[in-house]
Parts: structure tokens; C-alpha cells; sequence
């Protein structure tokens, strides 16, 4: 689920947060680290709970359609479809998977309900409900490829609602959209419980090397800080100490401390973060220093890229 630049926006929040300041006990800073990267897994689930809810919502209306004298026979079918619909039964019914839910407290749909009862009238008000037949496993799965798409991701009320939820969310969201949509369209009928409960690491490198990003960045702040010095005499000091400088500090260290990321791959890392996350000049200012940086190192030969085509 956790691709690398991301680990690299929790680091550099991390560093932001503490003020990148060098300490002998980096315990707290990598705990922060780490929380804030299982909170992403903590937003999955949150949205597979809200499924759930919408789902139950679902049979909820069908029952009441049923027993409105008036209601259309066509009313009453798409609604059947919906309620019946055998990728949310995949979700709601999977055991392993409801229990995590619970277990972690993110069950929290009942109380926020308004939000489930929003998502629900737009769906059913919607082209992709009016035009929905079921009864066949693909045709489930797209539908709820489409509802989740197009009405549910994109939805402002739900966006502010995260947001305010946990801070941290904001930034998970995309990530953890773009995740479920590819756990969805992966997804079988006859699929084992775990398949929905993704590994929120692809491997344990990834895990490594957030905690060394961090770490090493702090460890040698004071040496990164004097290096991005000397490049910077015509800038304003007050550029080093915001984000910026957070980001060049973490881009001199996967020069100098990580040997088999390429260059070129670091510097566009960081280029791309700082157009997300700081200034309209910020990406100029970080790929002039950083070339200049690179350069350097390649004439003197200093902290040599590993394996072929690193330079």
C-alpha cells in the first residue's frame, strides 16, 4: 500500500514536527514516524467500515421499499440489486476483517451517520445506480468500482470530515484511494479474508528505510545544514529554516548514506514533495541546490552511487 515517496512525506513531517533538531535519543521521533505511517492503515480501514454502513443502509432501504404499497417494481429491484450486491456481502460478511475493524475502534459510522446517509442519497440518485443490474459477481464489483470513484472519493463533506478526524489523513487519502481501487479490481468471489486486509508495507526494506531516512537525517542535520550553507549564500535564511531546508537535508542524506537510490531518482522525489507541499519557488530553489550538490560530488568522486547506472 506504502509507496516510497510517501514514506518520504512522513519522514519529512516528522522532521518538520521536531524541528529537525540532532539528538542522541531519536526514540520518540521514530515512534511519531511510525504512528503516523499506521495511521494510513487506520484510514483503509475507516473506509472499508463506511462500505459496511453504506451497504447496511442499502438493505435498510430495500426492506422499506418492500413494504411501500406504491413503490415501482423498478425501484424496488435496483434496490434489491444494491442490497444484494455480493462484492459489499465480500466486505460487510468478512469476519477477519470486521473484527480488526472493531478492534481498532474505527466502527465509527453509527455515530456519524450523516455522512453515510449523504454518500447513500447520491448514490441512489445517481446515472451508475439508475443504470445498476446485478446478479453477477463483475458486474457487483464495477458498480462498486464506480460508486467509490466517482461519488464517494471525490466527495468534499467526506474530504473535511477526515481532515478533521486526523490531520495526518489528508495527505493518506490519495494513496489509500488509489490502493483500495486496485485491491477492488483484484478481488474474487472465492477470495481468502486476508486479501482485504492489505500489508501496509510492500517488504520490510520499505519499513528500514523510513526509520533510517529519519534517522540518519537527524543524526547529521549539523553537517547537512553547513553542506546546504555554502550553496545558499545569496538566499534567505529564512528559506533554510522552513520545509525547504527539511527537504534538502533529506536529499543530501540519500546521497550520501543511501548508495543504491540514484541521484537522478532522489532529486525528482524531492522536487515533486516540494511542489505538493511548499512554495511556488521552493521546487527551483531545491533543484538548483541539489544539482549543484550532485555535481560536486561526481568531479571529486565523493559518496559514489552502487550498481549500474546510479550515477
Amino acid at each position: 500500500m506504502l509507496n516510497r515517496r510517501h514514506i518520504r512525506i512522513k519522514v519529512m513531517q516528522s522532521l518538520y514536527a521536531f524541528n529537525g533538531t540532532e539528538s542522541d535519543d531519536l526514540t520518540k521521533d521514530e515512534k511519531f514516524l511510525l504512528q503516523s505511517i499506521d495511521s494510513m492503515y487506520d484510514l483503509y480501514l475507516s473506509i472499508l467500515a463506511l462500505l459496511t454502513a453504506i451497504h447496511k443502509k442499502s438493505k435498510d432501504y430495500h426492506k422499506k421499499l418492500q413494504n411501500i404499497h406504491l413503490a415501482t417494481e423498478d425501484g424496488v429491484e435496483n434496490s434489491s440489486n444494491f442490497a444484494n450486491n455480493q462484492f459489499l456481502e465480500l466486505i460487510s460478511g468478512n469476519t477477519l476483517l470486521q473484527q480488526t475493524i472493531t478492534k481498532k475502534k474505527l466502527d465509527f459510522w453509527d455515530l456519524d451517520s450523516e455522512y453515510v446517509d449523504i454518500l447513500f442519497k447520491l448514490i441512489l440518485k445517481s446515472k451508475i445506480y439508475s443504470e445498476y443490474s446485478g446478479n453477477d459477481f463483475n458486474n457487483d464489483k464495477q458498480f462498486v468500482l464506480d460508486i467509490y470513484s466517482e461519488i464517494i472519493a471525490p466527495n468534499d463533506k467526506l474530504y473535511d470530515y477526515f481532515e478533521d478526524k486526523r490531520l495526518t489523513w489528508v495527505d493518506d487519502l490519495p494513496v489509500v484511494n488509489t490502493s483500495l481501487i486496485k485491491i477492488f479490481r483484484k478481488l474474487k468471489l472465492n477470495a481468502p479474508e486476508t486479501a482485504l486486509l492489505s500489508e501496509l508495507y510492500k517488504d520490510m526494506d520499505d519499513k528500514k528505510f523510513a526509520t533510517d531516512l529519519l534517522r540518519k537525517t537527524l543524526l547529521n542535520t549539523s553537517s547537512f545544514s553547513e553542506e546546504i550553507a555554502k550553496k545558499t549564500t545569496n538566499w534567505d535564511s529564512e528559506r533554510l529554516a522552513s520545509l525547504d531546508g527539511v527537504l534538502l537535508k533529506m536529499a543530501i542524506c540519500e546521497f550520501q548514506k543511501f548508495p543504491s537510490i540514484p541521484h537522478k531518482v532522489t532529486i525528482n522525489e524531492y522536487l515533486e514533495i516540494a511542489k505538493e507541499y511548499s512554495t511556488p519557488k521552493s521546487s527551483l530553489f531545491i533543484n538548483g541546490i541539489l544539482d549543484k550538490i550532485v555535481k560536486e560530488y561526481q568531479t571529486n568522486n565523493l559518496h559514489p552511487k552502487s550498481g549500474r547506472g546510479l550515477r
